[in-house]
């Protein structure tokens, strides 16, 4: 068994803040003299009726502490959900109506499975304390906080400042949010960076409720396929949970080296000693594409069953070669006096660019790809000891090994 150091380890593993600071391992060491578990609570509002890999971050967390013991209390925040919490918008969000809350909520229900274990999982509605609050009940509520305190949180400030109207119902999402942490007594609450606030309202509450003042845990927001914005549908770089095998394995395959690294720390569940090999393997020479591969295969396994991630591969393999490269393709040697080279100057040695110029302009086109995968970084450097299929256009072609 892993020593309490790794486990901690592991689950502050791609955090991006912990408040209290030493919170977790505290309450950790506290619980631990007790033998009992911790309890783990992330609230999720049915906005949408599908997910995607940038809603998984928070559920690989939950599974996280799942393996190590701990209660995860995954709450739909039907309630909530027809509130509708602004975070992040200039404007009152529109709430949702009690039926597609419903409708959402069900199909949730079906998908966190898929990365959370059924039988270690108690899923919560709001609705079953909230629905049962009284105006009295509600007005109370409002007055455990101040106006001017909730104009501490960024975007209502933002739209005080500039005149924007703030709508009074708004006010009362962070209460009931935080009130849902009194509800279930939460040891520790986790939500995205965008959550901070509404978060930190729950240990307000819980300590004016008496109860020890939950630990808080922000995740950050996952970048989409782009690698700059954050996944979103709205933004089209998106992997959507319920896609297709081959389709989410191709997707994954069109992300860059850099995000490569930030999808396995916050999305993949091999443990961080093993991610250290890996990127030590590429350091000495090893293919990014080829821990790609393991990367689209561990997450296709995750959602469609093991083995589909294999069978994604080996589809998407077929795919690229079947009808799109000649035969006679040349073979080209590219010597380096360093260990590494711009992606420009490996082009223009190999024959395939005219000048260095040339090729940062096919870059910035999508002209370039290796192993078949779109360039979109004309600063990327090469490292000598590979050999990688380039290709500029459709027609110029070589396997270009890269020698010292």
């Amino acid at each position: 068994m892993s020593s309490t150091a790794d486990q901690l380890q592991e689950l502050l593993r791609g955090s991006e803040e912990v408040l209290p600071e030493n919170g977790l391992a505290e309450r950790l060491a506290a619980k631990a003299k007790t033998n009992q578990p911790l309890k783990i609570k992330a609230g999720f509002d049915p906005t949408a009726p599908d997910l995607h890999l940038g809603h998984t971050v928070l559920l690989n967390k939950l599974r996280q502490f799942q393996l190590q013991g701990h209660d995860v209390i995954f709450l739909i925040g039907d309630f909530t959900g027809r509130i509708g919490d602004p975070t992040g918008k200039n404007a009152t969000r529109k709430p949702l109506t009690e039926a597609d809350v419903a409708a959402n909520a069900a199909t949730y229900k079906e998908q966190i499975f898929k990365v959370l274990d059924p039988a270690k999982t108690r899923v919560e509605f709001n609705s079953s304390w909230m629905g049962q609050m009284s105006a009295v009940d509600m007005i109370q509520l409002a007055a455990k906080s101040t106006v001017a305190r909730m104009l501490e949180r960024d975007d209502f400030n933002k739209r005080y400042k500039s005149g924007q109207s703030i709508a009074i119902h708004e006010f009362l999402y962070p209460l009931v949010q935080g009130y849902d942490s009194v509800a279930l007594e939460a040891d520790v609450e986790l939500g995205g960076t965008d959550q901070k606030f509404n978060l930190l309202m729950g240990r307000q509450l819980q300590e004016q409720a008496g109860q020890s003042p939950q630990v808080v845990m922000t995740m950050p927001i996952l970048e989409g396929l782009d690698g700059v914005q954050k996944m979103s549908k709205s933004l089209n770089n998106y992997i959507g949970i319920n896609e297709p095998a081959n389709e989410m394995f191709g997707k994954v395959m069109s992300i860059s080296d850099d995000l490569m690294w930030r999808w396995f720390e916050l999305l993949s569940f091999r443990p961080l000693s093993e991610l250290d090999a890996l990127k030590a393997s590429v350091a000495e020479g090893r293919n990014p594409r080829d821990i790609k591969f393991e990367l689209g295969e561990e997450l296709v396994d995750r959602f469609h069953g093991e083995g589909a991630g294999k069978a994604a591969k080996e589809a998407f393999l077929a795919q690229f070669q079947k009808g799109q490269l000649p035969d006679d393709i040349p073979e080209v040697t590219v010597s380096l006096e360093g260990n590494d080279a711009p992606i420009g100057y490996v082009l223009r040695e190999a024959g395939l660019v005219t000048s260095t110029a040339e090729a940062v302009r096919m870059v910035k086109q999508g002209a370039v790809k290796l192993d078949g995968e779109k360039v979109s970084d004309p600063q990327l450097r090469l490292n000598k000891g590979v050999k990688l299929l380039m290709q500029v256009g459709k027609r110029r072609l070589a396997q270009v090994a890269i020698a010292s």
